[in-house]
């Protein structure tokens, strides 16, 4: 049996834009108190707005650590609890490996892979004290599946789907559940860097997909009864043979 997600509260990482975004505004809908965390602060008050009393921006630089360390206690200011977390930011880096710039990956590393096991952290301590809680994770369907144009992408969800199936076991008798949604790919910024020709096929075919039917997934996963986790869930356009 579904349950429903009034009055719980919910924080999402790299909510200013995409997929985080279009989470934000589920969760709202749904009732839940939403804390919109990314770094641009201007930004993410504006976005806050748009959604309403409900949504609360938080400022935090995920990739320094002194930064991320002040997300959880921001979000006690507002709250008592934390209820659902979703490490949701990243970034990504395409292309071959031998043209590659290594700089580039490391940045992306940190978001993808550091950041994310430095924010769950952050609020698993919380949750557990509590005796329940929601984490989600964005991966990627590369994270189960290697895509040649995207090594160190893949790599950097493969890291991800690791920590969640781990860290899922070790929580899980505390009441915390932990999965991923892994997505195809998606109409977000992080496409932006995609050669021009792989994106108008991509478009043409109907091999991507919105944000919003991103955000739906996530809804289905946190309302699930409290006993049934659903450790990774898959979603790809209809047309992405894989």
């Amino acid at each position: 049996m579904a349950q429903t997600l009034a009055g719980k509260t919910a924080a999402i990482t790299g909510a200013g834009s995409g997929i985080g975004f279009e989470c934000a505004k589920h969760l709202v809908a749904a009732g839940v108190k939403t804390f919109l965390v990314d770094r641009n602060g201007a930004a993410l008050a504006a976005r806050a707005k748009e959604l309403g009393d409900l949504a609360i921006p938080i400022e935090v630089d995920l990739l320094a650590p002194e930064s991320q360390a002040q997300m959880l206690p921001a979000i006690l200011e507002h709250t008592d609890r934390l209820d659902i977390f979703h490490a949701n930011a990243g970034s990504y880096v395409g292309g071959l490996v031998a043209e590659g710039d290594p700089d580039a990956w490391d940045r992306m590393l940190n978001l993808n892979v550091n950041a994310v096991f430095r924010s769950v952290h952050a609020v698993l301590g919380h949750m557990i004290a509590n005796g329940s809680g929601d984490v989600i994770v964005t991966s990627s369907v590369a994270g189960v599946v290697p895509v040649m144009w995207e090594p160190i992408y893949t790599a950097s969800k493969h890291a991800v789907q690791a920590f969640v199936h781990t860290v899922r076991r070790q929580v899980a008798a505390q009441g915390v559940r932990v999965g991923s949604v892994l997505p195809g790919p998606v109409v977000t910024p992080l496409i932006d860097d995609w050669p021009k020709a792989k994106l108008e096929d991509a478009l043409s075919n109907g091999s991507l997909m919105g944000a919003d039917e991103v955000a739906e997934a996530v809804i289905f996963m946190l309302t699930r009864n409290p006993k049934v986790t659903i450790r990774d869930l898959v979603i790809i356009p209809r047309s992405l043979d894989l």
